[in-house]
């Protein structure tokens, strides 16, 4: 048996866990998450996690096993992926990686940088500095001490911007030049890409209906739960879609209609930002659709045989 990986991607709420399961059942597979959100244990509604009777029709791996307050970042989904990967192989089934978060599918096709641990305090000192000078003129001192970020980091990510600084200062190299020494670990195997190309007029659809879903699967429990574990701040969990809306829905600040409304406006604005990131590093994926769902199944059966 030849190494076939499938990986199946497309915005939120474009059916790709649904589509997923049958192509599983067709092709004798498996499904691992490659969705960033859906690795949290205490996050099952509002992340839209396959639910106890599709998880029930065909096995999933590494979805809800992470808890809240441990960080979880994209080289530690990697190893656990490729454990599972090779897993599903020697139990001679095709190994299918379903999800929107665009990092994790850049891991698998591309592979992850090799940038070393930088000390905790050069990274404390370096955010220090940013939240003193503020990021316009820390962007600055970033493109005087690393000219290779120029129209790469928007200069309004905060984020990237400390990230690309430390690298520099702590490596010498550039954040860029690291990537490009990056190699996949999967260069031996058949790697067959599809990304869900949904028409926005139906994922808008989609999305309104998934969130009305979510408070009839009690969402805001969900919610308050997670806020009374009081975890730190600064953990990506913290942004996911919802937390913050519920939150003030919750202390009066928002009404029923505002808070599901906002969560619809987020919702969409995200779907945005994923096929938008699909366009620019997705470009030779094979981009498929149709409003028939048995005929988008035999699309996709069609690609990966």
């Amino acid at each position: 048996m030849s190494k076939k990986i499938i990986l199946i991607a497309g915005p939120t709420a474009s059916g790709k866990s649904k589509l997923a399961i049958r192509v599983a059942k067709k092709i004798k597979g498996e499904i691992i998450n490659a969705d960033s959100m859906q690795v949290y244990k205490e996050f099952s509604v509002l992340s839209s996690r396959p639910s106890n009777v599709d998880l029930k029709k065909i096995k999933h791996h590494l979805y809800g096993f992470q808890p809240v307050k441990k960080h979880f970042s994209t080289g530690a989904w990697l190893k656990l992926a490729k454990k599972q990967i090779n897993q599903c192989l020697k139990n001679k089934k095709i190994p299918i990686l379903v999800g929107g978060t665009g990092l994790y599918f850049e891991a698998i096709t591309k592979g992850i940088s090799k940038i070393p641990n930088i000390d905790i305090k050069v990274r404390d000192k370096i955010r220090g500095l940013q939240k003193k000078i503020g990021q316009k003129k820390f962007y600055k001192l970033l493109l005087e001490l690393d000219p290779l970020v120029t129209n790469k980091i928007e200069p309004s990510d905060i984020q990237r911007s400390i990230r690309a600084y430390e690298v520099k200062k702590f490596t010498k190299k550039s954040i860029f030049e690291w990537y490009k020494l990056t190699k996949s670990e999967f260069k031996k195997f058949r790697i067959f890409k599809i990304f869900i190309d949904i028409p926005r007029k139906k994922l808008l659809k989609n999305i309104s209906n998934r969130a009305d879903q979510m408070f009839k699967n009690d969402c805001i429990e969900e919610v308050k739960y997670f806020l009374n574990l009081n975890i730190e701040p600064s953990l990506s969990v913290n942004k996911m879609i919802g937390v913050k809306e519920i939150k003030d829905f919750l202390t009066g600040i928002l009404s029923p209609i505002q808070v599901k409304e906002i969560i619809n406006i987020k919702t969409r604005q995200y779907a945005k930002r994923q096929v938008t990131w699909a366009r620019g590093h997705m470009s030779d994926w094979n981009m498929l659709y149709s409003n028939s769902f048995s005929s988008l199944v035999k699309k996709i059966l069609k690609v990966i045989s």
